[in-house]
């Protein structure tokens, strides 16, 4: 869960694993530990039709989750980090 800094548009003020509810570091704006964010919009034929969905999750919950999936996540290797 991120929480934006009141009267300054897009600040970060604080990100909330939403799985265990650890706080991240952030400093300046800046989160500065990994998170996994996602945002979905749902479309049709979909239980949530026009509803967009977003959390965040530190990395010991991601880890957690993907360790039980069927078939894994694809990983491919990024050297620009922006």
């Amino acid at each position: 869960m991120r929480i934006y800094r009141k009267g300054t548009g897009n600040e970060l003020e604080q990100v909330r694993c939403n799985c265990c509810g650890r706080e991240l570091k952030v400093e300046n704006g800046i989160l500065k530990e990994g998170c996994f964010h996602a945002d979905n919009l749902f479309g049709y034929f979909s239980t949530w039709d026009g509803i967009r969905k977003q959390y965040d999750m530190c990395e010991s919950c991601f880890e957690a989750m993907t360790a039980g999936f069927q078939i894994p996540a694809s990983e491919d290797p990024e050297t620009e980090l922006l």
